[in-house]
């Protein structure tokens, strides 16, 4: 049997494992240490030697501890020991998985139910305008619907995070936050100032416009004052503006929040669309909410009609197409002759709500015929949305073919696998713009908690020249790879038979992205070469599940290249299709 390399004894630790605030227990981080192949497929399998090392792992697979130890905390107060809870920062969002969970399992209406937690009227505090208040939504439910309550936190990705759990489980145990319905049991007695709005459903929470304050007040000190913040949040706000700016293209600059703040925008913005501006761009949890509420807001304003999902997906966009609609048309492999298919189909009358597509896709890097999408949708009256997370938006200009844009900030956007974050961009010249838009304006939250969209802003300042140095890091590497004799196929955009889709949206200054995937001759090879990779090597780029529609990848491994350094980060281990 052969010994294990000493670089590899880190099973279950968390990456990055040299960040102070993430090598804690209490640790925010995004991804977990499998290195070698047996522990992907133990993890896979959820074997007992790798999960019970796990101290973290992707925020929506793996419930963080803080998280854990809340809901723990409130079943303790509010349920009983036969029930668990799950945390959302919103009763909107908690009673949507409640509604979930008793379509899927009717025996749960009498026994779910959802409490909302506010503050505390009767604590002393600070003006509610001027700081961060706790507000919580806990869905408890009967223990024997964990993997149905499970499914709403995987696929929605609407969940609390680790920060705003630890955040409330503090103003929990001290007092100032608590049951909403324990206010009102009672008579209210105290300041006036109280006696306001204590609703849990404050009214929607539009994007603050690129005109709105920026006159460094200190909204927020009292978080930082209180519990001693290693990151100063009082300018959540803008922070928030800033990262959105940078996504609208219109400030590239590597540089602090203030200065940010008062930089004119960028004459050349990376995104350039008719009537585009900051305004079409939304803020979400986690990349997964934000494909999430699309959907939701298409089902709002369109037919409730199939959706299509076409290339080869993340398995949780196709889940929520098919859990949370009427179901979905799936173009696994993404050709040509699909699109053949889906133009027959729509001559003889069927009718879609929208396209899903990835751009590329992951792991084949493939990338679909935009062109040809676009005008099918226009044609026969489909929403196209496009998920361009792999390809980045420094890289490729989707927009004019997308009716919006989602993207996941935690990868390279973030680039320091701490902090989660999600963005859904309208187009402007879209069919659907007026409608959506205007939904939006009523049924938008704002669920990004602001401790999360500080770290997301310091860490995107230099997304520009970072990015520039992964698509370098990239291309390098996969001419190494295409060379060597036990490799069998490298796929990246650069080198895929569907690069000319891929090239006419790249952008002048664009590369071909930071992700590839290579495939060896045999699995013996694919598993030394693993196992010997003397570099951090995570899970969570993407997660697949076993479906007959998968191509053959069971020697197949992802790179994904941050900076200088090659992460693996994902194993695919599917041994039989």
């Amino acid at each position: 049997m052969p010994v294990p390399l000493k670089f590899n004894d880190n099973v279950g630790e968390t990456i990055p494992a040299d960040t102070p605030h993430v090598a804690t227990p209490h640790s925010p981080a995004v991804s977990v240490s499998l290195p070698t192949w047996a522990a992907n497929v133990g993890y896979e399998e959820g074997q007992k030697w790798v999960m019970d090392k796990m101290k973290c792992g992707y925020p929506r697979f793996f419930i963080h501890k803080s998280i854990d130890r809340l809901a723990t905390e409130i079943v303790k107060r509010h349920g009983n020991p036969s029930q668990k809870a799950m945390l959302f920062p919103t009763h909107k969002v908690a009673n949507r998985c409640l509604e979930f969970m008793h379509r899927m399992a009717p025996d749960s209406q009498g026994s779910a139910r959802v409490i909302d937690f506010v503050p505390n009227p009767k604590t002393e505090s600070h003006d509610e305008s001027q700081r961060v208040l706790p507000r919580l939504s806990a869905v408890l439910y009967p223990a024997e619907h964990w993997p149905v309550a499970k499914q709403v936190w995987q696929h929605s990705g609407d969940g609390v995070s680790s920060r705003r759990a630890e955040f409330l489980e503090k103003h929990l145990l001290d007092g100032t936050m608590v049951d909403k319905a324990s206010i009102y049991d009672k008579p209210r007695k105290g300041p006036r100032r109280y006696q306001r709005q204590m609703s849990i459903d404050t009214p929607h929470q539009s994007p603050p416009s690129e005109n709105d304050d920026k006159d460094g007040t200190d909204p927020f000190a009292f978080v930082e004052e209180r519990f001693g913040r290693n990151l100063n949040v009082q300018f959540a706000k803008q922070a928030k503006l800033a990262i959105r700016r940078r996504i609208a293209g219109s400030l590239t600059s590597d540089v602090d929040l203030q200065e940010a703040l008062k930089h004119p925008e960028d004459v050349e913005r990376t995104r350039s669309a008719e009537g585009f501006s900051v305004d079409d761009v939304f803020l979400y949890p986690t990349g997964m909410s934000a494909i999430f509420n699309t959907h939701r807001s298409m089902m709002a304003i369109r037919p409730k009609n199939k959706s299509i999902s076409y290339g080869f997906p993340y398995v949780d966009t196709l889940k929520i197409l098919e859990k949370w609609g009427p179901g979905a048309l799936f173009y696994g492999n993404g050709e040509q002759d699909d699109l053949d298919d889906l133009e027959k189909r729509l001559e003889s009358g069927e009718r879609f709500l929208g396209l899903f597509c990835e751009f590329p896709s992951n792991p084949l890097l493939k990338c679909p015929n935009l062109q040809r999408i676009r005008q099918l949708a226009d044609k026969y009256d489909f929403a196209v949305v496009i998920d361009e997370t792999i390809g980045n938006f420094l890289n490729v200009h989707v927009l004019p073919y997308a009716d919006v844009v989602v993207s996941s900030l935690t990868k390279v956007f973030s680039g320091d696998s701490n902090v989660m974050g999600g963005s859904a961009i309208l187009n402007p010249a879209g069919r659907y713009y007026d409608t959506l838009k205007k939904y939006l304006a009523q049924d938008y939250e704002d669920n990004f908690f602001e401790e999360d969209a500080m770290f997301l802003e310091r860490n995107s300042r230099d997304f520009v020249v970072r990015i520039a140095r992964i698509n370098t890091n990239a291309e390098a590497i996969c001419e190494v790879l295409m060379q060597h004799p036990r490799i069998k196929q490298v796929n990246y955009p650069k080198h895929a038979p569907t690069r000319k889709y891929y090239d006419a949206c790249r952008l002048p200054n664009g590369g071909y992205g930071g992700l590839l995937s290579a495939t060896f001759h045999s699995m013996d090879d694919a598993m030394v070469f693993y196992d010997n990779l003397d570099t951090a090597k995570g899970h969570n780029a993407r997660y697949f599940s076993r479906t007959n529609d998968m191509p053959d990848t069971k020697s197949t491994i992802e790179l994904l290249m941050t900076g200088a350094i090659t992460l693996i980060n994902k194993c695919k281990v599917i041994r039989s299709l």
